[in-house]
């Protein structure tokens, strides 16, 4: 199999394991309801779905909360944040979930009293998916017509592999480990990369 056809495969297939998602697919449904620019549902629920079908447990097991990732430099209030979660939350109050709902724009008013470095603003929701802490979770979906547009800044293959590597561009070594051990609570097959076997900047194609 190509590069090319193997890419196709694991996207396919994560079509599927989306379109099943009782969670995932009514957000996918009633997109249009989003009404955020630059929105992309990303990161834990959406990993943790594909952990789930793969180790063929209930798709719901372990999935705390979906991360929806949206962009405005126009609006970096922290109201105008909550004023959109509590709307999404209200669209979508019968899901088994809550939704976690980031203005990507603003994550620099906040980060260092959150986890004690500052960091640059982010020019787009793609720039940050970039720093996510994991390049399984450095993932983002929305619709495409029939179809799911995806980002994926470092591949499908730790993602469809359940393999679990950190992404140093902006975490430190105590954000990975808590979430990795966090994680194996729930899915104890998870395949776990350490910390010291990925270089400080982890490259991105």
């Amino acid at each position: 199999m190509s590069v090319c056809d193997h890419q196709q495969a694991m996207l396919a297939r994560l079509s599927c394991i989306v379109m099943r998602s009782p969670v995932l697919r009514p957000i996918l449904d009633r997109w249009h309801d989003m009404a955020l620019p630059d929105c992309w549902l990303v990161a834990g629920g959406l990993a943790q779905s594909v952990w789930n079908d793969s180790f063929g447990m209930d798709p719901l097991h372990g999935i705390a909360d979906i991360d929806l990732v949206y962009f405005d430099p126009e609006d970096l209030t922290e109201q105008g944040e909550a004023q959109n979660a509590n709307r999404l939350g209200e669209v979508f109050r019968e899901l088994p979930v809550r939704l976690d709902v980031k203005n990507e724009a603003r994550v620099h008013l906040w980060y260092a009293a959150k986890f004690g470095a500052a960091i640059s603003p982010y020019c787009s929701t793609l720039d940050a998916i970039t720093t996510f802490p994991t390049t399984a979770t450095a993932v983002g979906i929305r619709p495409a017509g029939a179809d799911i547009a995806l980002v994926a800044p470092f591949g499908l293959d730790d993602l469809m592999g359940c393999v679990v590597r950190p992404n140093k561009k902006q975490i430190t070594r105590d954000i990975y480990e808590a979430k990795f051990r966090r994680w194996i609570r729930y899915w104890p097959d998870l395949t776990i990369v350490a910390w010291d076997d990925v270089p400080e900047v982890a490259d991105i194609g």
